[in-house]
């Protein structure tokens, strides 16, 4: 066995005794939705001694109570055109910022710093009360409006422009393209692993919101599958363990699955430092 490999096994078995403690909780969760209501309440197992669906049936068969469907395309729709927006319009202000003449270019560049350092909750109960006032509660556009733009998207995009080389835009003005085509064509599959990035941030931040959506939306119609899951767990499920877990496992479905198949964009624009 060679010198190296010996000196990575100790390595590898604490990153594989760490990244079981993190599964754990996971693993757990998922076997106690298949459980039933004793069982869960009894056992201390993982796995279920009987398997059921009880679970996922009674969730999904009171659509009256819990529209569970009606919350999964509130969260989808949100989800989607929130992380479309912010994607779109961080990558336009950042390649304006790093590339174009802006007037008050450093002031723009030191307010977008400074917005970093403001926690979120700080601008929360403002933007509450003004879609208050104008009458828009309860609806789609302040579940999406404030997820149009991210700062730090605009500083993660503007940075990687910085290292850019402009050998290839100048290049692709000499072929006569536009600044819109040059956009497209040279910019944006650079820095593709970037919006990546900064689309499965964004996703996983708008899916997994609780306290934003529990302001603006009163109906039950209305709910994200976060508020959705919160409510369903109150009452009478929340002394059933396992009926809790089938609802946080549908719950979580969506952003494990998104997650898994940006994983290697998200590894590239980590090691990626530079054009090679």
């Amino acid at each position: 066995m060679k010198r190296s490999t010996r000196k990575a096994i100790p390595l590898l078995t604490l990153a594989t005794i760490i990244a079981i403690l993190f599964l754990l909780p996971l693993i757990w969760m998922v076997f106690t939705s298949f459980k039933t209501l004793s069982e869960s309440m009894a056992s201390s197992s993982i796995l279920p001694q009987v398997w059921t669906l009880e679970n996922y049936t009674g969730i999904f068969s009171s659509v009256t109570e819990a529209p569970i469907f009606r919350w999964l395309f509130n969260t989808t729709f949100i989800t989607a055109i929130g992380t479309i927006i912010v994607v779109v319009v961080d990558i336009l202000a950042a390649y304006a910022l790093a590339r174009l003449n802006v007037p008050g270019k450093k002031v723009i560049l030191g307010m977008i710093f400074a917005a970093l350092a403001v926690p979120g909750i700080v601008t929360l109960f403002p933007a509450f009360y003004m879609f208050k006032e104008v009458g828009l509660l309860d609806s789609y556009i302040p579940l999406i409006m404030p997820y149009t733009a991210s700062t730090m998207g605009v500083f993660l995009v503007y940075n990687f422009l910085l290292s850019f080389p402009k050998d290839l835009e100048e290049a692709a003005y000499l072929d006569g393209a536009s600044q819109w085509q040059i956009l497209y064509h040279v910019i944006f599959p650079a820095i593709k692993p970037v919006a990546m990035t900064l689309a499965v941030i964004t996703f996983l931040a708008i899916y997994n919101d609780y306290l934003w959506p529990s302001l603006v939306t009163n109906s039950n119609e209305m709910k994200t599958i976060t508020l959705g899951i919160a409510t369903l767990i109150q009452g009478s499920n929340f002394v059933n363990p396992a009926k809790m877990m089938a609802s946080t496992v549908i719950a979580t479905i969506p952003a494990v699955v998104i997650f898994l198949l940006a994983n290697k964009h998200i590894v590239k624009s980590v090691t990626n430092t530079g054009i090679k």
